[in-house]
């Protein structure tokens, strides 16, 4: 009898191996593999150029490298080092941050936390390190491997809990490489028990009109047997909203409007990349809100499933929506782009003369650093605008259609 229960024993450790090593191209590095890598990063020139420039100034590389060697594990990397560098990096670039509703987050459930996506790099390290500061357990996070320019930049990521979503892939290796993340998704998720973060659409919103993406939604449904709607119940799906006052590369998504606008055959490189994450992380944001929402299990069981499935997925990526939309924070600035754009005055009660001439100085200043040399001054001046319209807009409708 002991024999067959060790036998058993052993058979499911093996499974859960295997199951581990299948996802071995897109995971997080694990607890045993965090002393090396570090150990590769801390040779690396580029990586030491980094951290001495930007992310400790201050600090002789002696101190960095040997506080580095002590880590053993993503937990003492996170709660020692990480969240110190994120906080230190909002004392330098906001105003203040506000974190609200994490009440409705249970402690001993994983999520699936879908949220807009304003900042590359900001938004899930702004969520783990609030998650980590109320003794929440961190979150894994999704990421484009189009965002890894470079091994140094895959190994920190993937040792800050990151799982490697790839974008490069040819169109019939498509379905087989979103079943995969899938599967990686719901089993960290369900036997894992650990909470994943995702953007609710690939790459930003541009122009801040947060729209859950309904492919994302077919995707995560893959990677289980059951139906859509189960699939994705599974999940845990729980809605975060990200405001941030002022978006640091508005003038860069605006230029990026208007090279399209000019060549449709424009895209972005991987220079434009690095230049964003780097504007995003090191320039000024205001203030910063984040808020949880429920999960929204109870709103899909709603759901008729004798739907056909795209009229269930359109169903989905609505509730997703409105749940964003309803957790914004607005700042003078959305309103005063709002009334700007389709307002007609219609918040002037909410901003002060002030606040108008601190917009129209803001906005001169990131026009002015838009580098194109058939700059579209009104054109770009309405893209910017509409960045920060856009929440303002999309929360109105919320209350419309209540």
């Amino acid at each position: 009898m002991f024999l067959q229960k060790l036998l058993k024993m052993n058979h499911i450790k093996a499974n859960a191996m295997e199951d581990i090593s299948k996802f071995d191209d897109i995971r997080p590095y694990n607890d045993e593999e965090v002393a090396p890598v570090i150990k590769r990063l801390l040779n690396n020139p580029q990586f030491r150029e980094v951290v001495n420039s930007y992310l400790f100034p201050g600090k002789q590389w002696e101190q960095v490298e040997a506080l580095m060697q002590t880590f053993n594990s993503q937990f003492e990397l996170q709660h020692t080092l990480i969240k110190d560098i994120v906080f230190q990096l909002l004392n330098r670039t906001a105003s203040c941050t506000t974190c609200t509703g994490m009440e409705n987050i249970p402690r001993d459930k994983a999520c699936t936390y879908i949220s807009n996506h304003r900042d590359i790099v900001l938004d899930a390290s702004l969520l783990s390190v609030l998650l980590a500061n109320s003794n929440y357990n961190t979150v894994e996070i999704a990421i484009g491997d189009n965002l890894l320019l470079s091994e140094w930049i895959r190994d920190v990521v993937r040792l800050n809990k990151c799982f490697i979503v790839k974008r490069n892939v040819s169109m019939h290796q498509m379905l087989e490489t979103s079943r995969h993340l899938s599967e990686y998704i719901h089993y960290t998720i369900r036997d894992k028990n650990q909470s994943i973060w995702i953007a609710q659409r690939e790459g930003r919103a541009k122009d801040s009109n947060d729209r859950t993406q309904e492919g994302l939604l077919k995707m995560l449904a893959m990677g289980s047997n059951q139906e859509f709607l189960n699939s994705l119940m599974e999940l845990n799906l729980t809605a975060v909203t990200f405001s941030y006052e002022y978006d640091p590369c508005d003038f860069l998504k605006a230029k990026e409007f208007q090279q399209k606008r000019d060549n449709p055959e424009h895209k972005k490189t991987p220079e434009d990349d690095a230049i964003n994450m780097k504007t995003g992380i090191l320039g000024y944001k205001g203030s910063i809100s984040l808020k949880f929402g429920h999960s929204i299990n109870n709103l899909l069981s709603d759901l008729d499933n004798s739907m056909g499935k795209n009229e269930l997925v359109t169903q989905v990526a609505s509730i997703i929506d409105k749940e964003i939309f309803k957790n914004y924070h607005f700042y003078p600035v959305n309103y005063i782009a709002y009334d700007r754009l389709w307002g007609k005055n219609t918040f002037q009660d909410k901003y002060t003369e002030k606040d108008v001439d601190q917009f129209d100085n803001y906005f001169q200043q990131q026009l002015d650093k838009i580098d194109l040399p058939n700059k579209d001054i009104p054109y770009l001046m309405e893209r910017m605008e509409e960045m920060y319209a856009y929440p303002l807009k999309n929360y109105l409708s919320t209350e419309n259609n209540d």
